[in-house]
């Protein structure tokens, strides 16, 4: 596993409220299965350890026992908790502290997000020594769809902010995409189009929306 610094240095290549938005949905798609509230702010509302722990139990599928008290030291001793199961769980935190989830430090909480997502839906992908080698074979892979079309694919952003990109990539596997009328749609038409082949075919949940 990566040390929280290479984690910041990914998570630095896209901007902030996107991030927040995306780990949001994330954390919110797994709340959901308990039956626990969604957040809404993702650094406000992981701060007293709560959705934390909860979010860990749909995860392990275990139970843990909280501080119901609102003081800060019910918060830091919730955290604390939190971030105990986790190292039992074989994360490695670097530099991150319930303190600093308890401040609102919003860089240090989207790593410890960013940490959790790899660890319980990719750990396989992410031995930092082949993560470039893995993004660089990747970025090859749908140049060479996408050139067929005419569409150019030189990074993992802004080439693929029409839903051009996305949608030549899914037509690979989805035979019902019509992709040359697929292609004549608005950019935010074709985005919306692609998430939903996404999560109806593939069972992809859409972590972001179009206008991102």
């Amino acid at each position: 596993m990566a040390h929280i610094d290479s984690i910041l240095q990914v998570l630095s290549y896209e901007r902030q409220d996107i991030q927040k938005k995306t780990f949001t949905k994330w954390i919110n798609g797994y709340l959901a299965k308990s039956g626990t509230p969604p957040i809404n702010d993702l650094f406000e509302d992981l701060k007293d350890g709560h959705k934390l722990l909860s979010l860990l139990e749909v995860l392990t599928n275990q139970r843990y026992k909280r501080e119901k008290g609102s003081m800060r030291v019910h918060q830091i001793n919730n955290l604390n908790k939190a971030l105990n199961v986790l190292q039992e769980c074989g994360v490695k935190l670097v530099n991150i502290s319930s303190d600093d989830i308890n401040s609102g430090n919003a860089k240090l909480t989207l790593g410890l997000i960013w940490l959790i997502a790899l660890t319980f839906d990719g750990q396989k992908l992410v031995n930092s020594q082949a993560k470039s080698g893995i993004e660089k074979s990747l970025l090859v892979w749908a140049r060479q769809l996408a050139d067929k079309y005419g569409i150019k694919v030189n990074d993992f952003s802004t080439s693929w902010s029409d839903g051009s990109a996305f949608l030549v990539i899914l037509s690979e596997v989805i035979e019902a995409i019509n992709l040359q009328e697929a292609l004549k749609k608005h950019p935010i038409a074709r985005l919306r189009m692609a998430f939903d082949l996404a999560y109806h075919h593939l069972n992809i949940e859409q972590l972001l929306d179009p206008e991102d």
